[in-house]
């Protein structure tokens, strides 16, 4: 055998090792990022006693009486706080397509000049601590009648969003052939139809991942819904918290209410994995 050979045998040996160590690598960070959520959805089961239990005991039997107690056979029906937390995830993400998708498409395919300072404005606006927004907001919100209204969370969860949906738009569409575009326009098409048919078909990936992480921010967003909200527009994240108590921690309630409110997340996840693992490669560095 050559020594060209044996080095080459080597080098795809070496290869094979480094690949094998980052596979384990990769389950164990799985592992670690699932146990403690599989836990959640195990002690959800549990009674309160047993969830109570330390160590926690793995033979417990399983009961659905957290579940029944969340959803308003002792307390406060989970639905309006659902039903809000879905409005306004929806809403807000919805919006934001609409106002970042144009705004994109001026960044990267038909750019703008300074281009790339007008990227960093929209960066800059998430520099700002929340908290120091809050009294702000709060302020213009009593005045304004707009406390414990749905609709100011809409509008809050779409400007806080909307940044972050540009700046992944615009690397989205920089990958559009700009060929595309300009027969479209010799064939007469107007910028409604450019977006509609062309760019967002193309884009639809990277729209996917988009939309998806706006609603994740929007479902899981606290600050704001807890300081804004009282009764009425109170939201999933919100209601979770009137669990804890001054009567103490009610585990196995908590668990089985975080696993219902994570729901929606992991199934929107799970509805848009393709067009998220797409889109995120979109977008990427070649």
């Amino acid at each position: 055998m050559t020594q060209a050979a044996m080095s080459l045998r080597h080098t795809a040996r070496r290869a094979r090792r480094r690949g094998t160590a980052l596979g384990l690598l990769a389950w164990l960070a799985g592992i670690v990022f699932v146990l403690p959520v599989l836990w959640m959805v195990l002690t959800s089961f549990h009674s309160e006693t047993d969830a109570a239990t330390n160590p926690p005991s793995l033979t417990a039997p399983f009961t659905l009486s957290a579940y029944r107690e969340f959803f308003g056979a002792s307390g406060a029906s989970p639905w309006p706080a659902l039903i809000n937390s879905t409005t306004a995830s929806v809403v807000s993400t919805l919006l934001v397509l609409l106002l970042a998708l144009p705004a994109a498409y001026a960044l990267s395919i038909r750019p703008v000049r300074k281009w790339t300072d007008v990227l960093f404005f929209f960066l800059s606006t998430k520099m700002l601590p929340v908290v120091a927004g809050l009294l702000p907001v709060y302020l213009f919100a009593k005045n304004a009648g707009l406390l414990d209204n749905i609709w100011l969370l809409v509008i809050l969860y779409t400007s806080m969003n909307l940044p972050i949906a540009v700046w992944m738009l615009q690397s989205f569409l920089a990958d559009i052939p700009g060929s595309l575009i300009e027969a479209a326009q010799m064939d007469g098409a107007r910028l409604p139809t450019i977006l509609g048919r062309i760019v967002a078909p193309i884009a639809g990936p990277g729209i996917a991942a988009t939309a998806l992480i706006c609603f994740i921010f929007s479902w899981n967003e606290m600050l704001f819904a807890r300081v804004l909200t009282g009764v009425v527009a109170q939201t999933a994240p919100v209601f979770l918290t009137g669990f804890v108590t001054s009567q103490g921690l009610f585990l196995a309630k908590v668990c089985a209410a975080s696993t219902v409110i994570s729901l929606p997340v992991l199934a929107a996840g799970f509805a848009a994995q393709d067009k998220l693992v797409q889109g995120l490669s979109l977008g990427a560095v070649k």
